[in-house]
């Protein structure tokens, strides 16, 4: 999910980090002071989930939680995924300072799908199963799409690494998928005030 250092034009770069940090200001700016504890907690789930990460050509591939984190967080998930790969860029040189802009857009906005879909689905308790279950396939299906046309732009020589990025991806979608439908399910068993919150 991380695009490396060094293989992105500039144009593209400066694009994602121009749209990425009106996203991440404003997001900061409608931080509100009770918000800031769940934010931490789903930031450190974010950055631990997508720490393992499997090399497939110019990017990587790990689980990214995005679903789960945007459908507690709305907006406030750029908040989350900057600082999330803001510290793995400092810390390990996951991604980068250079893609930064363009890995938080392609990461932070598919995950507001999965706060669109957990929204829609939290007071449709027949549905909810499949529900849950695409609050995580979704956000990484658009994800994986962005970024997979991120490196098509980026010239006709990434064009086949785009292609094997995608489909590469669509296990992971699934995983996720499964992983989210458990943890809401639990979630939703011992505290489902927190999905009427959240909600």
């Amino acid at each position: 999910m991380h695009i490396s250092e060094g293989v992105l034009r500039p144009e593209i770069l400066l694009t994602g980090a121009a749209v990425s940090t009106v996203l991440v200001v404003w997001a900061f700016k409608t931080l509100r002071h009770e918000e800031i504890p769940k934010t931490a907690v789903l930031c450190a789930l974010f950055f631990l989930a997508s720490f393992v990460h499997v090399p497939v050509g110019p990017a990587s591939m790990h689980l990214v939680l995005g679903g789960i984190v945007g459908a507690f967080l709305g907006m406030r998930v750029f908040v989350a995924v900057f600082v999330g790969l803001l510290l793995q860029g400092l810390l390990f040189g996951y991604g980068g300072m250079s893609t930064l802009g363009v890995n938080v857009f392609n990461i932070a906005t598919p995950a507001l799908l999965g706060y669109g879909l957990f929204r829609a689905f939290a007071k449709r308790q027949k549905l909810q199963p499949i529900g849950w279950f695409l609050v995580g396939f979704a956000p990484l299906a658009v994800s994986a799409l962005l970024l997979s046309l991120t490196l098509a732009l980026n010239g006709d020589a990434f064009v086949g690494a785009a292609k094997v990025i995608l489909v590469a991806h669509f296990p992971l979608m699934v995983v996720e998928g499964i992983i989210t439908l458990f943890a809401l399910s639990f979630v939703q068993k011992v505290s489902p005030s927190l999905l009427v919150r959240a909600s």
